[in-house]
Order: structure tokens, then C-alpha cells, then sequence
């Protein structure tokens, strides 16, 4: 074989490689990048809890692969006008007895989370699967029940629950409005 036919099949081969490479990064970049773009601020809590991008992004698509298995449905339009009269009655409650209504708020959010399909297990566990299809309130999720915890052991300000309630009510309003959206779609679909 000549030198210059070697010449060119290395010069191909690592042209090839380098081709490869790029390729890769590139792929890795996207898929980075639709992470990023779909959990928002989660994907950065993740990334700073876990130190690594890389192991952030394998649990970030282990969510996603996890909640892809659960069976999410929307809300009944009953089922939205009870909760949402429970919430107004729980906010209502707020005014005289804020603790108890923080409660009352933590229990009626894992009541909506379990009747839309969500598993109820460990909080953790919870806000990791809550945080694929509502990454926007995920962090008010765990802020919420954070001074929900301080509250039962005595330590929560008025000013803390009353801010637990706003954290609560805007994962309530979440889980609730994008059931409207989603059953919204629907009757689009049945109409064409």
C-alpha cells in the first residue's frame, strides 16, 4: 500500500471520529438542553444537590421515565368544583386558625396529587415525581411543606404559614389548571 492511500485512509478515519464526536456532543447538548428547558429551576436544585450534571440529568430523566408509567388523568369537572370549594373553605379557615388550615392544605394537595394518579409515598419521592409535570411549583411544594413540618413542631410564625398557604395554593391551582388545559385539548380534538 502506498503512502499516500495510508495517508488518506487515516486522515478519513480520524475525520470520521471527530465527525462522531461532534455528533455526540451535540446530541448530549439537546437532550441537556430539553431537560433544562423542561424542569427549569429543578434542573439547577438537582445539578447543585447532586454536584454533577451528568448524575442530575440521569435522575432527571429517571423521573421522567418513572412518571411516564403512572397513570395521570385529569380531574372530572366534579371533582375540580369540590376541590376547589375544599380550597376556598381551607384558605377561608386560614383567618382564624392558620395552623390548622396549613394542614388541612397539605392534606387536600396529596388528595388532588392521588386522585390525578400521582403514588403517594415519601414527600421526597413525591415532590421528585410532581416535579415532571409541575417543575414551576415544584420549589413551592417543598417550601410549603417544609413550614408545614416546622408548624407541628410549634415552630412556624403566622407570616410562615400564611406564606405555606401561598406555596400550597399555587401547586392547588397548578394541579387543577392543567387539568383544564389538558381536558380544554380534548374538546378541541372530539370538535375536529
Amino acid at each position: 500500500m502506498d503512502t499516500t492511500l495510508l495517508v488518506i485512509i487515516v486522515i478519513a478515519a480520524v475525520a470520521l471520529v471527530a465527525i462522531a464526536a461532534i455528533g455526540w456532543f451535540v446530541a448530549q447538548k439537546k437532550r441537556s438542553d430539553e431537560l433544562r428547558s423542561g424542569f427549569g429551576s429543578e434542573y439547577d436544585r438537582t445539578v447543585d444537590e447532586y454536584g454533577s450534571k451528568g448524575k442530575a440529568e440521569a435522575d432527571l430523566r429517571e423521573r421522567q421515565k418513572r412518571v411516564s408509567k403512572f397513570d395521570i388523568r385529569p380531574l372530572d369537572p366534579n371533582e375540580r368544583e369540590r376541590y376547589a370549594k375544599s380550597w376556598a373553605a381551607t384558605q377561608a379557615r386560614f383567618v382564624d386558625s392558620p395552623a390548622e388550615a396549613v394542614g388541612e392544605a397539605d392534606g387536600l394537595v396529596n388528595e388532588v396529587m392521588r386522585a390525578r394518579g400521582y403514588p403517594m409515598s415519601d414527600f421526597d419521592q413525591q415532590a421528585a415525581d410532581i416535579s415532571v409535570d409541575h417543575p414551576q411549583v415544584v420549589e413551592n411544594y417543598r417550601s410549603a411543606r417544609a413550614i408545614a413540618e416546622r408548624n407541628e413542631a410549634g415552630e412556624a410564625s403566622t407570616e410562615d404559614l400564611r406564606q405555606a398557604m401561598v406555596h400550597y395554593r399555587e401547586l392547588f391551582n397548578d394541579l387543577l389548571e392543567g387539568d383544564a388545559e389538558v381536558m380544554e385539548e380534548q374538546r378541541e380534538t372530539v370538535r375536529r
